[in-house]
C-alpha cells in the first residue's frame, strides 16, 4: 500500500539530456509552479555538476525515500544511484546506461514498496541503451516488463498523452508506419480501449469515459475506398467496446477529429498509429502535455519531449513539462488511491 504523504519518485533519465537540469528547475520552481514534493533517483555528483554548468544556486541533500519530504522545501532530494554518471550533456554515452535503467528500477521499486505514490521519468534515448545491450522498444513497454517482475501478473501498457485541451492514445507505438497495418488488430484496439476508459475513470475521476477511434486511412477509408482496415479491424473494435457498455464512436477520418467542436465530444482519442496522436496532442501543448502510462499498477508520468541533447547543459531547457508530470502523477496517485478505497 503506497503511502497517502509518500513523495514522488523522480528517475533522472539520460543523463546527457536535459533530464538532470529540467529536475533543477522543477524544484527550484517550487511552490509557486504548485510543484509536489519528490526525490531524484541520480548520481549526486551528476547533479552537482550540471547545477553548475547551467548556473543554478542549488541545496542538494542525499537522502533516502523516507526522508525526502522533509528535506524537500529546503534542498533537491537526490537518492543516490550505485552506477556513475558521466557528466557529458550533449554527448550521449552507453557507459551511462547502467545508470539510466537503474533509475528507473528503483523508482518502480520504490512505488510497489509504498515509499513513493508515483513514478515520474526523465527523458532516455534509446540508442545508448541499444548500444549496452537494452532490448525494450522504449519506456512505456520497460516500465509494464517491471511491473509484471514485480506483481507477477500480465500487464498491458497503454499510452496516453494528456493536455489541457486534449488526450490521445496511440494504438501501436513505437513501430514503423509500414509495421502498422501489420500489427494492427480489433483485439489490439479493443484492449487499449478498455484499459482507457477503465483509467479515466478510475485515476482521471471521469464517471463515464468517451472514446473516439480515429481510422486508419485517410477518410477513414471512404468504405473500402482507401484501403479495406477501417472496415475489416477498426469498426468491429469500435463495436466490440460498444457491446462491453463503452461509450465508443469511430472510426472516425482523423483529419476533422482536433478541432475544437470535434474535441468537446470526447474525453480521449484513440489513434491507430504513433504521429496520428502524439501531433495533435503536441501541436495543441509542446510545452504542458504529459505522457501517462495507463494499464500498471501504479501511476507513472513523464514529459512529452525527448532528451534534447541539442540543448542540453546550456541552461535553457523548459521545465514546463516535467512540472505539468509531477503535479498530473501527484493528482492521478491521489485519485487512484480514493477510487482503491471506494
Amino acid at each position: 500500500m503506497r503511502r497517502t504523504d509518500a513523495p514522488l519518485a523522480l528517475s533522472v533519465g539520460d543523463p546527457s539530456g536535459v533530464g538532470p537540469e529540467i529536475a533543477i528547475a522543477a524544484w527550484q520552481a517550487g511552490d509557486s509552479a504548485g510543484v509536489p514534493p519528490f526525490y531524484l533517483l541520480a548520481d549526486p555528483a551528476l547533479i552537482e555538476a550540471r547545477a553548475r554548468e547551467v548556473g543554478a544556486t542549488i541545496a542538494i541533500m542525499e537522502t533516502s525515500p523516507g526522508q525526502a519530504a522533509h528535506h524537500f522545501p529546503r534542498a533537491l532530494p537526490v537518492v543516490p544511484l550505485y552506477a556513475r554518471h558521466l557528466d557529458s550533456p550533449g554527448k550521449p554515452n552507453p557507459a551511462n546506461a547502467a545508470g539510466t535503467i537503474e533509475a528507473i528500477d528503483r523508482a518502480v521499486a520504490d512505488c510497489l514498496a509504498g515509499h513513493a505514490a508515483a513514478v515520474v521519468t526523465c527523458p532516455i534515448a534509446k540508442k545508448p541503451l541499444y548500444d549496452a545491450g537494452f532490448r525494450f522498444p522504449g519506456h512505456t513497454e520497460y516500465l509494464a516488463h517491471l511491473a509484471s517482475r514485480h506483481t507477477g501478473a500480465e500487464v498491458t501498457p497503454v499510452m496516453l498523452l494528456a493536455g489541457p485541451e486534449l488526450r490521445t492514445v496511440p494504438v501501436t507505438i513505437h513501430i514503423a508506419l509500414a509495421e502498422v497495418p501489420k500489427v494492427l488488430t480489433t483485439e489490439l484496439i479493443v484492449a487499449t480501449g478498455r484499459i482507457t476508459a477503465a483509467d479515466l475513470k478510475s485515476r482521471f475521476g471521469i464517471a463515464r469515459p468517451r472514446l473516439a477511434i480515429a481510422g486508419l486511412n485517410p477518410h477513414a477509408g471512404e468504405g473500402g475506398a482507401m484501403g479495406s482496415e477501417d472496415l475489416s479491424i477498426v469498426l468491429p473494435a469500435v463495436e466490440a467496446l460498444q457491446a462491453e457498455g463503452i461509450d465508443a464512436v469511430g472510426p472516425l477520418p482523423a483529419d476533422t477529429m482536433f478541432h475544437p467542436r470535434a474535441r468537446a465530444g470526447y474525453d480521449a482519442a484513440l489513434c491507430m498509429y504513433h504521429d496520428q496522436a502524439l501531433i495533435p496532442a503536441k501541436t495543441l501543448a509542446f510545452d504542458e502535455a504529459v505522457n501517462v502510462t495507463l494499464g500498471l499498477p501504479f501511476v507513472r508520468t513523464s514529459p512529452d519531449h525527448g532528451t534534447a541533447f541539442d540543448i542540453a547543459g546550456k541552461g535553457i531547457a523548459r521545465a514546463d513539462s516535467l512540472i505539468a508530470a509531477l503535479r498530473l502523477a501527484r493528482r492521478l496517485a491521489d485519485s487512484d488511491r480514493h477510487s482503491a478505497a471506494a
